[in-house]
């Protein structure tokens, strides 16, 4: 599966790509005008979940793909490629979607009804994360599943597991502060794409299996870590 590689594609991924963060900005303003971080995308029969790991100025990007149901993996794929853009905060995607979109235009079987991403989706201040740039690229209903707050204010959270609160940007919603674990340290859950933010909290709360990360994402960590290894041990 894949957006269309050629050069008409709708984001210029074939050819053009930002040349300066001021440029990447730009482009992050355009593209939030089609973000659609509404609905539900059910039902779900397969869920993917990518990664991207460094060596050096060399991106591995990897996707995992799930039966929802049962959680069984049904196939992984991996790209590698330089790094098209330097590292600068609010602007990663510009540095893992190519990559990711190569790893998803090699994944064989079914294609997934949902992708999560380790990254945030409209939880940004131009409301274009990483996962929001992936899902509007790929056409595909996402979830940014975060480690750390980018962007938005909540409440206190509860120390209990499964507790969760909005998180709000200036009264919006614009995702949910989940603890998985008592006294954790909470994930950040916001959309990307085609889905909303109840949603979204629901489908990461299915998807949780004792760890702190929801398992496509965790597992796409590791099996990204694992690639990379291999690469560094020839």
């Amino acid at each position: 599966m894949g957006p269309d590689p050629g050069p008409g594609g709708p984001f210029g991924l074939a050819g053009t790509w930002p040349r300066s963060p001021a440029e990447a900005v730009l482009w992050q303003e355009a593209l939030a005008a089609r973000i659609q971080p509404e609905g539900d995308p059910g039902p779900v029969c397969y869920v993917a979940g990518c990664d991207v790991a460094y060596r050096g100025e060399w991106a591995y990007g990897v996707v995992l793909l799930f039966e929802y149901a049962t959680g069984r993996l049904l196939s992984h794929s991996w790209a590698r490629e330089r790094a098209r853009f330097p590292y600068v905060p609010g602007l990663l995607s510009f540095r893992e979607v190519p990559v990711l979109l190569e790893a998803f235009f090699r994944l064989e079987g079914p294609e997934p009804d949902l992708v999560l991403c380790d990254g945030q989706g409209i939880a940004h201040p131009r409301r274009m994360g990483l996962a929001a740039h992936l899902g509007l690229c790929l056409d595909r209903p996402s979830i940014g599943v975060a480690k750390s707050r980018l962007w938005g204010e909540h409440d206190p959270l509860p120390e209990q597991a499964l507790s969760a609160c909005p998180l709000r940007d200036r009264g919006e919603v614009i995702g949910y502060v989940l603890r998985t674990r008592a006294r954790g340290r909470p994930i950040y859950i916001s959309p990307g794409h085609r889905i909303g933010p109840e949603a979204a909290l629901r489908y990461v709360l299915t998807l949780l299996d004792g760890h702190r990360l929801p398992y496509p994402t965790r597992l796409a960590d590791r099996f990204a870590r694992t690639r990379l290894s291999q690469e560094e041990g020839r």
